[in-house]
């Protein structure tokens, strides 16, 4: 077995998986502060890469301004879904917030293939045909500028949670709303901020995996249920959990399609979270806390 390629492999896993985890954590915060599972997650991911690709390529701006522009729009939009929809769901029962926001994530993609069409196109940036070589192993700059987005956003995202007094409001309103509510907390507004970072991740994967992979408007929809899989895998509501889920997951998944057949690389995550749906029904990291 040929160690380069192997470390290859190991490389190309650790970066999807950083972005799965991106994805699957906001998944995850949302639903640990909210109790609402957003499908319209996924297309918040598309939305990030696609106008990741606008940015670029048409209206010429630079790798990084494109990154911080997304992020925020993201942000922003994370605010305004909370507004006009997630923040009337709380509390009115899990099925109808499932249909509502997979009607959304219905109608987000028609709309982008209406504007974008469903030919998938690629993202040029100065960094495009730019490698590193470590011996052997030949790395894209663009998957270790996606690498080390994906990990400086999991130290902001944890450094929110657990060294910030927003971050201990999100973490008590997840607990208990009602005594959050009783110790003065504003529960509407962490729940919005939580829409809002969960929302800002997924644009910011859309926009660090836009110069990796095609832009197309399909993308986010297998994307959304992989994240879904992954947080169940990891336990629902558990952050931690996920990330680490995610990015094991995109290991094996990289391992499986370097040595198998790619078909079986989509069945992974739900071979994998039933499984651990029948051994663990809690997740791996599952506990009574979320976030």
């Amino acid at each position: 077995m040929d160690l380069s390629f192997c470390l290859q492999l190991l490389l190309n896993g650790i970066v999807i998986g950083v972005i799965y985890a991106l994805v699957a954590m906001g998944l995850s915060l949302i639903f640990g502060v909210l109790e609402i599972v957003n499908f319209a997650h996924g297309e918040f991911y598309m939305l990030g890469a696609m106008l990741a690709y606008f940015l670029t390529m048409n209206a010429r701006l630079g790798y990084w301004p494109t990154i911080l522009v997304v992020t925020a729009v993201a942000v922003g939009l994370g605010c305004v879904l909370y507004e006009a929809l997630l923040g009337s769901l709380q509390g009115e029962g899990f099925e109808r917030s499932i249909l509502l926001t997979l009607g959304l994530s219905m109608v987000l993609q028609n709309g982008a293939v209406f504007v974008f069409t469903t030919t998938p196109k690629m993202m040029q940036t100065r960094y495009s045909y730019s490698n590193v070589s470590l011996g052997d192993l030949r790395v894209p700059v663009m998957r270790l500028l996606a690498l080390g987005l994906g990990l400086l956003a999991f130290g902001a995202l944890y450094l929110i949670l657990y060294r910030t007094r927003v971050g201990k409001a999100m973490r008590g309103v997840a607990q208990n709303r009602d005594a959050a509510l009783m110790v003065g907390i504003d529960p509407r507004a962490v729940s919005r901020l939580a829409v809002a970072i969960g929302v800002g991740l997924s644009g910011l994967a859309g926009a660090a995996l836009a110069p990796v992979y095609a832009v197309h408007p399909l993308m986010g929809f297998s994307f959304v249920f992989k994240a879904f899989a992954i947080i169940i895998i990891g336990g629902l509501g558990n952050v931690a959990g996920a990330a680490i889920a995610a990015v094991g997951l995109g290991v094996l998944e990289s391992f499986v399609g370097g040595f198998f057949p790619l078909v079986m690389v989509d069945a992974l995550a739900f071979t994998s979270m039933i499984a651990i749906l029948l051994l663990r029904p809690q997740g791996l990291f599952g506990r009574g806390v979320r976030v």
